[in-house]
């Protein structure tokens, strides 16, 4: 029996542009997943789909082109494989994502995302939200990935061995952009699932659906919603942290080397992803991550040659997976969403070609509509599709914005309402 959009939503699954097929989201604490679950994930790509995997700028994989009578068996070899979609789309508390994956506090933030995911997904106090809840972990504020989530979380250090947070809320992109703002300073990490247990209350209880956090902050003003979430009776109490064993995949980076492989787009192949789960099955513990760019990174071990593996894997794959082009985040646009107002991967081809050797340093993002799943304003250069207007034939074109990021803020709005060819004149001038 066919299930509703919203139903099908808290597994993590999204209706396509193209009718008839669905595109499932899994869920990766820190964006960290095993050399076997990306097996598994490569496997279902290629059985149920087209064999393409999309990796996402929050260190999630998306399969597309899925039938719907396919999806139980898909959630099924998933599960199997130790992986989850619970609450990855929808009105629920999202991926845990990471931006500092390469610093030497990663396994502390890796052993925390995977503590608030355990903890969030799939209880049902924490799904049928007003809207989607996003959290994010950073080693520092520099990024400005904190800024962007509902809940950002940035390690403020350490005393008597325990990790400290800086807690900033009420963050988002979309139509109207937010900054998170500062919360709490120095929390320890005992109160943190105490603290967002009393953010996410507080959110349910007073925003109307389909309204993110952010619209609390703006509407009750940012006072207002501090004292609602501290009037909260959880929000002051403490869950002690478990001891045992380490629970991250991922070991320290120190004294060792990281392998970024660039995938344009963020798109590889079902094939392509079993050669890289093999490499970090040899050379990696195991243990792949995706990027905040949509890249693969690989921590090798004490003696690997990074150089040797690089050119091997290119040989094999027929690819170049060295960081030769411009970091270039891409959603999947129109080419599969449904909110797609623009072929994303097209115009970044092109881009690719305008882009002067002055602005390849640079950091760039493109998104095909406004909901900036591919986090322009958080890109040196941002460009998303703005607008669908209509010509004098009745022909619908896209419009674009440019956003130019120069402080540790969200980029701001440079240009507006630009033609695909104006785009163009405008990116070729800035080589």
């Amino acid at each position: 029996m066919s299930k509703t959009g919203s139903e099908y939503r808290l597994d993590g699954i999204y209706k396509q542009r193209q009718e008839g097929f669905y595109m499932q989201r899994v869920k990766l604490p820190a964006g960290v997943i095993s050399a076997g679950q990306a097996r598994t994930v490569a496997a279902v790509s290629s059985r149920f789909g087209q064999g393409t995997i999309h990796l996402t700028t929050r260190g999630s994989m998306e399969i597309h082109w899925l039938k719907e009578d396919d999806l139980p068996f898909i959630k099924r070899d998933l599960a199997k494989a130790g992986l989850t979609s619970r609450g990855a789309c929808g009105g629920a508390v999202r991926g845990i994502t990471c931006g500092s994956q390469s610093v030497l506090e990663f396994p502390a933030l890796e052993s925390l995302a995977w503590r608030l995911q355990r903890h969030f997904t799939g209880n049902p106090r924490f799904e049928r939200l007003p809207k989607k809840f996003k959290i994010g972990i950073e080693a520092s504020a520099g990024g400005g990935r904190h800024l962007i989530q509902d809940v950002g979380l940035v390690l403020a250090g350490n005393e008597e061995g325990r990790s400290l947070y800086d807690i900033w809320i009420a963050g988002g992109l979309g139509r109207e952009p937010r900054p998170a703002f500062l919360f709490k300073k120095r929390l320890p990490e005992e109160r943190i699932i105490p603290v967002i247990e009393a953010i996410v209350a507080v959110y349910t209880a007073h925003a109307p659906p389909p309204k993110r956090l952010k619209f609390l902050a703006k509407d009750l003003g940012e006072a207002k919603l501090c004292r609602l979430i501290e009037e909260e009776g959880v929000c002051g109490e403490e869950i002690p942290l478990q001891g045992g064993l380490p629970e991250q995949l991922v070991p320290s980076p120190d004294a060792r080397q990281r392998l970024e492989l660039q995938v344009f787009a963020g798109k590889l192949t079902a094939s392509l992803l079993e050669q890289i789960a093999d490499i970090a099955d040899r050379y990696a513990d195991g243990v792949l991550m995706i990027t905040p760019n949509q890249d693969i990174a690989l921590l090798l071990s004490q003696g690997a040659d990074a150089a040797a593996i690089l050119e091997a894997l290119q040989q094999s794959a027929g690819c170049d997976f060295a960081a030769t082009a411009p970091a270039m985040r891409v959603c999947p646009g129109s080419h599969e969403c449904t909110m797609g107002l623009a072929p994303t991967r097209d115009l970044a081809i092109k881009l690719l070609e305008l882009i002067g050797e002055q602005d390849r340093t640079r950091s760039w993002a493109i998104s095909g509509c406004p909901n900036s799943c591919s986090q322009p304003q958080l890109a040196d250069v941002g460009i998303a599709c703005s607008a669908l207007h209509k010509d004098d034939n009745g022909v619908r074109t896209p419009r674009f914005a440019i956003y130019r990021r120069t402080d540790g803020g969200l980029g701001a709005l440079s240009e507006n309402d630009l033609t695909v060819e104006e785009l163009f004149s405008r990116v070729g001038d800035m080589g």
